[in-house]
């Protein structure tokens, strides 16, 4: 969580000093494109930001921390656990450099691979829960803030909000480039 200190903001870790982003959004139309870019963009980049504080704090590599986010969100979602290629896939990764990542994470004691019961062949991922831990105690000042963010609003502007960012994504899903797994 960035802390302010006289007009400088604390970054995430280790209290490094940085210039903070502006909040304030371009003039005219409020709920105009260039509005959503300009609070988009800033919002990306301080999650990456943090992203990147804790990727370093952890040893990890980028490309680590966003296959560990999509394994994260695999467990949430409806298709089930991630599986090696599902992952190489999404992150547009050659199968050596998935190899390679998932042995660094599974090394480091974030994710461990188990084979599917019901077919041996099939290898799914898990986000390891000591290392769930450690993620859950780093990003416990984000999620406050969050939390702070949303008791804000009322439920139904929350829902609109919901809404948005779900169409955002399924937007950004569509700008993907197709995969051969897409095609078949």
């Amino acid at each position: 969580m960035t802390e302010h200190n006289h007009g400088r903001a604390t970054s995430y870790a280790e209290g490094v000093s940085v210039e903070p982003i502006p909040a304030a959004p371009p003039r005219g139309d409020e709920t105009g494109l260039k509005t959503f870019a300009v609070l988009l963009r800033r919002m990306n980049s301080e999650f990456n930001r943090i992203a990147q504080e804790f990727a370093h704090a952890q040893g990890l590599h980028l490309t680590d921390m966003r296959a560990l986010i999509a394994i994260l969100d695999a467990e949430h979602g409806d298709e089930g656990p991630m599986t090696p290629g599902v992952l190489r896939l999404r992150l547009d990764l050659t199968s050596p450099a998935m190899t390679a990542c998932l042995d660094r994470l599974e090394r480091s004691g974030h994710v461990r691979r188990v084979r599917s019961a019901q077919d041996r062949r099939v290898v799914h991922l898990h986000y390891e829960a000591a290392a769930k831990d450690v993620a859950r105690e780093y990003f416990s000042p984000l999620a406050a803030s969050t939390e702070s963010a949303r008791r804000r609003f009322t439920a139904d502007e929350l829902a609109v909000v919901v809404r948005f960012l779900r169409t955002m994504n399924d937007e950004l899903d569509r700008l993907r480039p197709a995969t051969p797994a897409d095609e078949s």
